[in-house]
């Protein structure tokens, strides 16, 4: 018995060394590690937002991201505010977090203003090295991205590329950004999504009325159960937002008429207004160009809605079916692509459309002169070189088939095509 005692506090002491040598080995490593990407053999010291140096070996122990974007992209820019919420509320509560911002800047001057709203650190703007190499590290492709890296995990499956839509999915509540944390997140948004109604999604426990015309009138949540219903994302001050809302206005007219045509009482179709408008001024007078409902002026059911369909542009239609589920994120593409026709969104719907839009490109031309551009254009499809795309012409998405310049990648939807013939286009 004695022997199998001392045994046992013979192993308890072996793991107490060994954790610790893990333990300072883990330090070791993580000071080494963030050493070795954002130091150089010249510099051991990033800034913060006042141009103050501070040591990379600082961020020992810390879940680190680092954000690469610039000043001269608006989606930087809308991101950068969400991200300050988050960073600031974090270290409000003691996490250890801190954030390196990875600079694309045109300039120094550009830098130092864009800097100057962060409140975390920075790899200096001179250092011209560091910053390609992690951008070539972590393959950046685009911007905003934040790379979110672990204080003792260096492993590739610890390192997350996503931190831009985690950040606007779940705020604060995705960190420490870890594998476990982020599936008890999804698990918990699998769950809510099936719990999901109509009620749930667009009343609180001090409102359970949408704003109407006039505004003063207050229409019952309840009286949109049954129906398909679009929330619109939008704001006065987003200038896509001002070209896509004479289409969906003139969209939202005909599915209303041809429900009537159709006479039955028991379908219907309504879009409700979440507003990002900078100040109640802006709100009311945009408010006032829509036949629809809204959600009152800053509410907070609109950020809640924001985060729990990760909406991170603007215009937004989501659609929700009459059983109160999501039936998509994407009606503000489907209507570019197939106008009214789109209505009801159902994916038996779209699978009908797609099949049928396959059947009129068999009549479509294989190649056209647009009045838009001086090279000729060839009708494509996602099998044969096409794919998701921003129309030249209308400016709005679109994916499936197009006709595309072979020369300069120039892409436009086969409804915008303005043909003229081959001469015309020569002589110019």
């Amino acid at each position: 018995m004695r022997n199998e005692v001392r045994l046992k506090e013979d192993e308890e002491q072996l793991m107490t060394t060994n954790g610790s040598s893990i333990s300072e080995h883990q330090k070791i490593s993580t000071s080494s590690r963030f050493s070795s990407l954002l130091a150089s053999k010249d510099r051991d010291y990033l800034l913060n937002q006042h141009g103050t140096q501070v040591k990379v070996s600082d961020l020992e122990g810390k879940v680190t991201a680092l954000y690469f974007s610039a000043n001269w992209y608006p989606p930087c820019g809308n991101f950068t505010g969400v991200l300050v919420d988050v960073y600031e509320e974090l270290r409000n509560n003691g996490s250890d977090f801190e954030v390196v911002f990875v600079s694309s800047d045109e300039d120094l001057n550009a830098f130092n203003n864009y800097r100057a709203c962060m409140p975390w650190l920075a790899v200096p703007y001179s250092d011209l090295e560091t910053k390609k190499a992690l951008n070539r590290k972590f393959d950046i492709e685009g911007i905003p991205c934040l790379v979110v890296l672990q204080p003792y995990d260096d492993k590739d499956d610890a390192t997350l590329h996503d931190g831009v839509e985690l950040i606007y999915k779940y705020g604060i509540r995705a960190f420490p950004f870890t594998k476990e944390k982020l599936e008890e997140l999804q698990k918990e948004e699998k769950e809510k999504h099936e719990r999901q109604t109509l009620i749930n999604l667009l009343t609180n426990h001090d409102r359970g009325y949408l704003f109407g015309h006039p505004p003063s009138e207050k229409v019952p949540v309840s009286s949109l159960v049954g129906k398909t219903v679009g929330l619109y994302f939008s704001a006065r001050w987003c200038i896509p937002c001002e070209k896509f809302m004479p289409k969906l206005l003139s969209i939202y007219q005909k599915i209303k008429q041809n429900l009537v045509e159709k006479g039955d009482a028991l379908e219907d179709f309504e879009v409700v207004f979440a507003s990002t408008d900078r100040d109640q001024t802006s709100f009311e007078s945009y408010f006032g160009t829509m036949p629809w409902l809204a959600l009152p002026f800053g509410d907070p059911t609109i950020k809640e809605l924001t985060k729990y369909f990760d909406v991170q542009g603007i215009p937004c239609l989501v659609i929700i079916g009459p059983e109160g589920k999501t039936v998509t994120k994407q009606g503000r593409n489907l209507i570019n692509l197939y106008q009214e026709n789109a209505y009801p969104f159902t994916e038996a719907k779209l699978e009908f459309l797609e099949k049928q839009m396959e059947e009129e490109a068999k009549n479509l031309p294989r190649s056209e002169f647009h009045v838009g551009h001086r090279h000729e254009l060839s009708l494509v499809s996602e099998g044969t070189g096409g794919g998701p795309f921003i129309c030249c012409d209308c400016d709005e998405q679109g994916s499936g088939w197009a006709y595309q310049c072979l020369e300069c990648g120039y892409e436009v939807h086969p409804k915008c095509v303005r043909a003229v013939d081959r001469g015309s286009m020569i002589q110019r």
